[in-house]
């Protein structure tokens, strides 16, 4: 067989999306209507914690176009990662402010809402504990007095009181290091905030029940866990949902879980009508699955020419009142805290924290991007410290070919190195923009970043159409980032010899595509992908047999191209696909390919790593950004001069497609990093309820991001491709707090650098964050015992 030019599949095809998206003619999720639909309102919570003692809706069920309501009874299971903690309705508990209690359908939206308004809570106060340190002081109220009773869904994690789940790393000696009379120790502390995803289209569904089967259209990233988790909570098996899923306006995140299809759901089945469930604005910033706040110390013994002899770290994670996916996201401290650098000895502990607050969830590159921001300013510190260049130690510590990672991995390629190398280049040869600076203080830093592709089981479909088309079936979801409507039709165009535009990917429903782990963490391109290439090869070898029969030329001597089954060497000869299809009708059937991929496993060190969904990472990725920025001495507001980045891709299948990536990834960060900021209230209520108070870039913030893409990195990813959506994000906070710390000359411990906190550091004013919950002795922080 001979194959395609792979160059072919290099291009920076146009996204097909774009006009309509552009036009306001997208139909997304909260644009679907039907026939005899109803709206739902759900009840909330307005205390953080309390015993229920009576839930009335004697009056709200008499309330004008009110058709039914449902309460905790109705939705008897719980769900969770790693362990089923959670409820869809408030039972005997509220634990946190918003917590839903009832749901309410009615004929209007107005009907439901003030109906759900007049639903009566009768509560009997309990204490909050809205930190984690007051979580985790010795006699802190529990917010799960029966955690113990909870099903634990993945074995391994440590848990214990307000502790929903710690994951630990331990790999070598680090008493021995720390106690070495040639080493400095550097300790740092650093706190960040929470982050509101602020999508364009909130969370929204449309559930029906009909013919004993529930159809949920919904505006998700993962279908399937959609279809599991709403089986779960409604104690029905699964093959009796059916997910479907239109464009969903945005995600980054907040839609890799299965939120509010359980309560359309089960009002569908109540009053046998469609009915739609939209989360206004207000209940999006109140009670959207944020970045999770988090608490970091970190410490490190260094000898004086820069080698990491040991290194020790404590993460505190809020996962608010439910675990959800903080409990699988204590497993990345060891590869983002615990990345980058070559370790000689490490020991790290993550864990989730309960609180009385609002959940939390997934966000772009999740808890990588605070990690990286700390990891960082640590390096940044340790190179004050020891008085060596910070890129220069860099170049040194970073992890190449052979190297071992916190957990034990062995890395593959020398990757991170030549990025710092290229980047450094790029400094010497472009002009600064310290002149822009004028009379304000400037600064600049590079910092490097270790993120991960999120691998995992996908299946595609392939229909080779009569007129010589393809349709890839997956349940793949076009999130915004365009990979279904350009990667994916790239990659099968390439293995078929069709123009992408021949290509087209159906949206996904679970009723007819196979089984996938959703969309996020930059896993579209690489794991979707490599499946469709798959049922491509499939579909290619079965056309080829036909086509070697009808051309009596042995199948290895053909080739496809430009809709052409051709003789390789011979231009113009052989015949169309179109038409070998047709005669495939005839002998064999309708041309079908399947496809599948799964993560291939990469192995951690034995024994070093406890309470992790993942030991070593299957496709690691990196990213090297610059920042240069000015601070106004007199109000503490910071500027980005400039904006540079590197970052590794694999191989880039389209590179504007990747540059619209990075642009979008850096500008979300320098919102993270600079003005973003969400704070909880004693009453446990997220004080910014609206974009009136959450200060998310505007068009006038953004910046012109310089980018240098770095291909030739060893990937799985098909034709050596990785994702490129997830990245960006990662290393912005970063690379402007090491920045603004160069520029003011004092230590940057948390984000969001507003002027008033950048201006508070420059008058001394600014407290340094001091973490005193967690202890100076690892081993005072963390529940698994201290080896004798």
């Amino acid at each position: 067989m001979t194959l395609a030019d792979a160059s072919n599949v290099t291009m920076n095809l146009p996204r097909r999306d774009a006009r309509d998206k552009l036009l306001g003619r997208t139909r997304y999720t909260v644009d679907r209507k039907h026939p005899g639909m109803l709206h739902a309102a759900l009840r909330r919570s307005d205390i953080a914690s309390a015993r229920i003692i009576k839930v009335d809706i004697t009056d709200a069920s008499r309330m004008p176009g009110v058709r039914a309501i449902a309460l905790a009874a109705d939705a008897p299971g719980m769900h969770g990662i790693g362990i089923a903690d959670h409820p869809l309705f408030a039972r005997d508990a509220i634990r946190f402010h918003g917590e839903p209690i009832a749901a309410v359908a009615a004929d209007t939206q107005a009907q439901a809402q003030a109906a759900a308004a007049a639903i009566v809570v009768e509560t009997e106060p309990l204490p909050a504990v809205l930190s984690m340190a007051d979580a985790l002081a010795p006699d802190a109220p529990l917010v799960h007095p029966e955690w113990r009773s909870y099903q634990v869904l993945v074995e391994g994690g440590v848990r214990g009181g307000n502790v929903a789940w710690e994951a630990t790393v331990i790999r070598g000696d680090t008493e021995a290091a720390f106690a070495r009379d040639d080493v400095v120790v550097v300790e740092s502390c650093f706190r960040v905030g929470r982050q509101n995803h602020v999508s364009l289209e909130p969370r929204a569904v449309v559930a029906s029940y009909e013919d004993g089967r529930y159809h949920i259209e919904t505006s998700t990233q993962v279908p399937w866990t959609v279809r599991a988790m709403t089986a779960k909570l409604l104690g029905v098996p699964a093959a009796q949902v059916r997910v479907t899923v239109p464009p969903v306006g945005g995600g980054f995140g907040q839609k890799f879980d299965c939120t509010l299809e359980p309560y359309a759901a089960i009002l569908a089945r109540k009053t046998g009508r469609p009915v739609r469930l939209v989360y206004s604005r207000q209940e999006e910033m109140l009670t959207c699955l944020c970045r999770e706040n988090a608490e970091i110390k970190i410490r490190s013994a260094v000898t004086k020419n820069g080698e990491i002899v040991g290194r020790e770290a404590v993460v505190l994670m809020d996962c608010g009142a439910y675990g959800g996916e903080q409990i699988f996201l204590t497993t990345m401290t060891a590869h983002t805290l615990g990345g980058n650098y070559r370790l000689g000895s490490v020991k790290l502990a993550s864990r989730a924290v309960y609180t009385n607050t609002p959940p939390n969830g997934a966000f772009r590159a999740c808890n990588g991007v605070y990690n990286t921001f700390a990891l960082e300013r640590h390096t940044d510190e340790i190179c004050q410290k020891i008085g060596m260049d910070p890129l220069e130690f860099r170049r040194r510590n970073v992890l190449g070919d052979g190297d071992i990672g916190a957990t034990g991995q062995v890395f593959e390629g020398d990757v991170l190195g030549p990025m710092l190398d290229r980047m450094k280049r790029w400094r010497e040869t472009a002009p600064s923009r310290k002149s822009l600076a004028a009379r304000r203080l400037y600064g600049r830093a590079t910092v490097v970043g270790t993120w991960f592709i999120f691998v995992g089981p996908s299946t595609a479909t392939i229909n080779l159409n009569a007129d010589g088309s393809a349709t890839v079936i997956t349940a793949g979801v076009e999130i915004g980032s365009g990979t279904m409507v350009q990667a994916l039709p790239q990659i099968v165009a390439y293995e078929l010899g069709l123009h992408p535009d021949q290509v087209v990917v159906r949206s996904a429903d679970t009723d007819a595509a196979g089984f996938d782990l959703g969309v996020g963490g930059g896993r579209t391109t690489v794991s979707i992908g490599a499946a469709s290439r798959a049922a491509a090869e499939d579909v290619r070898r079965k056309l080829l047999a036909v086509a070697s029969e009808m051309l009596q030329t042995p199948p290895d001597r053909l080739k496809l191209a430009s809709g052409r089954v051709e003789i390789a060497g011979k231009e113009g000869s052989g015949t169309s696909i179109a038409a070998v299809v047709q005669r495939a009708h005839e002998v064999i059937g309708p041309v079908v390919g399947s496809g599948a991929f799964t993560k291939p496993g990469v192995t951690a060190m034995p024994g070093c790593a406890a309470g992790h969904f993942i030991d070593a990472l299957d496709l690691p990725v990196f990213a090297v950004h610059d920042c240069e920025v000015a601070v106004d001495p007199d109000t503490g507001h910071v500027e980005i001069l400039s904006y540079k980045v590197v970052q590794d891709v694999g191989r880039a299948l389209n590179p504007r497609a990747i540059h619209s990536q990075i642009q979008g990834g850096v500008t979300q960060g320098l919102g993270y990093a600079l003005h973003e900021e969400l704070t909880i209230g004693q009453d446990g209520c997220i004080r910014q309820n609206s974009l009136e108070t959450y200060r998310v870039p505007l068009a006038l913030d953004t910046v012109p991001v310089e980018i240098d893409l770095y291909e030739g990195a060893p990937s799985i990813g098909p034709l050596g491709a990785k994702g490129a959506g997830e990245v960006p994000i990662l290393n912005v906070p970063a690379a402007v707090g090491c920045a603004v710390a160069n520029a003011i000359g004092r230590r940057v411990q948390q984000t969001p650098l507003t002027p008033p906190r950048v201006l508070g550091l420059l008058l001394g004013r600014e407290p340094d964050v001091d973490l005193p919950h967690i202890g100076d002795d690892w081993w005072d922080n963390v529940l698994m015992k201290r080896p004798s």
